[in-house]
């Protein structure tokens, strides 16, 4: 996703002995604020961090940011698909908008941070379809597709995602800066 902004990048997997971050916060901004706060103080560097999950307009944003343990403890994709297809039974397509969403969160080693967020819109099908994908994708049907992501090749999941749009407002921000 920063294919041609020249910057170097570092996996986490380059550090030993992270620490353990609790996702403790009440919105994804502030579990990618935490995160890259953390990382960043760990390791003396710019840390990008983000935070995503699935937000039903029909739960009141449920999953959130439990998208990942919305079935308890040991959830699985499986699992968390399951319970939320059980709450959403007999709700009709027209109530059944959901959004994909992305934090992102640049955090500077004087504390300072830009973050940035995507949102795909899309609605929450019946059952599961397609075989591409993780978490919520098989059953996340995006309109103007009328396909799940799930059954989408994944550069056009790529280009259209939530991620997508929050990574395209960082890199359009990084250009801006690099040509002052």
């Amino acid at each position: 996703m920063f294919e041609g902004v020249g910057v170097d990048l570092s996996s986490l997997s380059d550090y030993s002995d992270v620490p353990e971050i609790v996702e403790d916060g009440d919105t994804f901004f502030e579990n990618a604020l935490k995160k890259a706060r953390v990382v960043s103080e760990y390791t003396g560097e710019v840390v990008l961090a983000d935070d995503s999950g699935l937000e039903v307009d029909f739960l009141g944003g449920k999953p959130g940011v439990c998208s990942s343990r919305y079935s308890g403890p040991d959830a699985t994709d499986e699992s968390n698909v399951e319970k939320l297809l059980r709450e959403m039974k007999d709700v009709p397509m027209d109530k059944r908008g959901a959004s994909f969403v992305c934090a992102l969160v640049l955090y500077r080693l004087d504390g300072t941070f830009d973050s940035f967020e995507g949102r795909w819109q899309g609605k929450i099908g019946h059952e599961p379809v397609g075989n591409e994908g993780f978490g919520y994708d098989p059953v996340f049907i995006v309109p103007e597709l009328d396909l799940t992501v799930a059954e989408l090749p994944p550069e056009t999941k790529n280009r259209m995602s939530h991620r997508s749009k929050a990574f395209g407002e960082l890199k359009s921000k990084i250009c801006a800066e690099m040509q002052r």
